[in-house]
């Protein structure tokens, strides 16, 4: 499949398919809690009460699983861009020992309950490594987070030869990592790389020297913030 007709095909969501069956089975409950209200109680105040929680509790779900349609209109050439929406919270020179064993730079992205969930390939490339780790379920802004927390990892090889890594955390809610990543396969910015339930963190690593175009505490925007320009 082309990466136009992979763009279309895009364009089509709107709520995230990973959020589907957890939707139904709300709604479902929710109107079933209601209908049962309803039924057995005459007190309109409890009534009224209970339903415009479940309509507020349903849309916060909505909300949380909403898949925004977003295309990266620039040349994606040496480009970085970020995986998710949320916060930057961690930019430094880190050893990475799990994959490179080596110095690297790490531009971290911590996303509330509030943020949109998915995540997109924050490079073009091919596809090198594609790794899942179990761990804890720490709170995910925590520096241990990125080595002891749930994680997956994906490495990705440029075009021009340059190894990016982006790694998925799990936090203290999320509970689910969804990777869609896998070896050998070529991926694009715009493409979705996977998802991730219910709040937590993408961490990015960079080769040294690379130009950071973020800052601490900035709100980044999934597929449209440049976070960085490779050498």
């Amino acid at each position: 499949m082309s990466r136009l007709q992979k763009l279309k095909k895009l364009k089509k969501i709107r709520l995230h398919r990973e959020g589907t069956e957890i939707l139904i089975i709300s709604a479902f409950l929710l109107v079933g809690l209601n209908a049962l209200l309803f039924w057995a109680f005459d007190c309109k105040i409890l009534l009224y009460t209970v339903a415009a929680i479940s309509i507020i509790l349903y849309l916060l779900m909505v909300n949380f699983f909403r898949c925004p349609i977003r295309i990266f209109e620039q040349d994606t050439e040496k480009i970085v861009v970020a995986p998710a929406d949320g916060k930057i919270v961690v930019i430094e020179e880190v050893d990475e020992q799990e994959y490179f064993h080596e110095k690297k730079l790490m531009i971290s992205i911590f996303m509330n309950i509030t943020n949109v969930h998915a995540n997109w390939y924050p490079v073009d490339g091919t596809v090198k490594h594609v790794s899942h780790q179990n761990g804890k379920f720490m709170k995910a802004w925590l520096p241990k987070a990125s080595t002891e927390n749930e994680r997956s990892t994906i490495v990705i090889e440029t075009p021009e030869g340059h190894t990016v890594m982006a790694r998925q955390i799990a936090g203290a809610v999320a509970r689910r990592i969804v990777t869609y990543a896998q070896e050998g396969e070529e991926c694009f910015i715009d493409e979705h790389m996977g998802f991730i339930k219910f709040g937590s963190r993408v961490d990015v690593y960079l080769p040294l020297g690379s130009e950071v175009c973020v800052k601490m505490g900035q709100t980044t925007t999934g597929n449209e913030t440049v976070i960085a320009k490779l050498k």
